[in-house]
């Protein structure tokens, strides 16, 4: 049985304002939050880290291998109106966010297609809500705001205005993110580029 609600990503309509977004409580069902959490990376550092670096069981595994599948892909091929074939996905995870987290930018050129999939069981901070902008001057500019609650999914297509941030917040913030990027190349070079920030993070325990 999916671990995904693909077809309540499919019934949720695509917004354009200010960029090509959705949001879909539920994407991952509720009958398989507890497994997925139990299974959840331990993770007690802020920062991205690549699935290579992590260990994790196997109600986890079973929900990223389809979350990079084919039915999702379609699915996404479909509401975005983009060929991803041709394309590879990258997987990073979250467990901590730092008080300088958040900030508002735009997710870097190679990225097409950026999906947050969020694992907290519950949120109650006015923090670390991602909210989607209309410029980069300020967090209140807002058109939309996502709390990274458990199962709770939100897809957007990259670009120079896709601005987003969230305010600080310190404490456990679980997120998965997934992106479809331009080339292997650039799957290679980042997971090096966190793997090293990765490193650095366990060797120092002031990170």
């Amino acid at each position: 049985m999916s671990m995904l609600d693909i077809a309540a990503f499919r019934a949720t309509p695509l917004s354009t304002d200010p960029f090509d977004h959705l949001i879909v409580p539920g994407f991952l069902k509720g009958e398989t939050l507890a497994a997925v959490n139990s299974d959840y990376p331990a993770i007690d550092k802020p920062g991205s880290f690549p699935l290579p670096e992590l260990r994790y069981g196997g109600a986890f595994r079973q929900m990223i291998d389809e979350l990079e599948g084919p039915d999702v892909r379609e699915a996404f091929e479909e509401k975005f109106g983009i060929d991803l074939a041709d394309h590879p996905t990258m997987i990073t995870v979250r467990g901590m966010a730092r008080a300088r987290d958040g900030q508002i930018h735009v997710d870097s050129k190679t990225k097409l297609i950026t999906v947050l999939l969020y694992m907290n069981a519950s949120w109650e901070h006015a923090g670390g809500r991602l909210r989607l902008l209309r410029s980069p001057d300020s967090l209140d500019d807002m058109v939309a705001e996502v709390p990274p609650q458990e199962g709770t999914l939100l897809a957007f297509r990259n670009g120079p205005t896709a601005w987003h941030g969230h305010a600080p917040i310190e404490g456990q913030r679980r997120a998965i993110q997934l992106n479809w990027v331009t080339d292997a190349g650039v799957v290679r070079r980042e997971q090096a580029r966190h793997r090293v920030s990765a490193t650095l993070k366990r060797l120092n325990p002031f990170a």
